[in-house]
């Protein structure tokens, strides 16, 4: 499913895929956030955390009644105020893609999937 997008000039299609990358990368770069997790459940109780390179593994995007929805699962630095964290992850993922791609976010849903004490 891609997001279609009518210009003057014609229309562009956004793939899933392009969203995913650009709201990963956007959460990655706020204070507090260790890294994405895998979407999948907990394996033997422990999240997976995911690489730069798998950012669109840890955000789904949804498109309902035209309203995109992202939900990222993330894993958080210990210590930090997590509502703090998640609050500005949402900020940033709103103003990135709204920026990039010009898409009206309706929602921005954090998904807490670990704490991770730095070394």
């Amino acid at each position: 499913m891609a997001i279609e997008l009518k210009t003057e000039y014609g229309k562009v299609d956004i793939s899933d895929e392009a969203i995913a990358v650009i709201a990963g990368s956007a959460a990655m770069e706020c204070y507090g956030l260790v890294g994405m997790a895998s979407r999948k459940q907990f394996k033997d109780g422990i999240a997976e955390l995911l690489g730069r390179e798998n950012l669109a593994r840890g955000v789904e995007i949804s498109l309902v009644n035209d309203r995109l929805a992202i939900h990222l699962y993330i894993i958080v630095s210990y210590g930090t105020k997590i509502s703090e964290v998640a609050h500005n992850i949402q900020l940033k993922v709103k103003y990135v893609l709204s920026e990039i791609f010009g898409l009206e976010v309706d929602q921005v849903n954090i998904n807490v999937q670990g704490v991770r004490v730095s070394s």
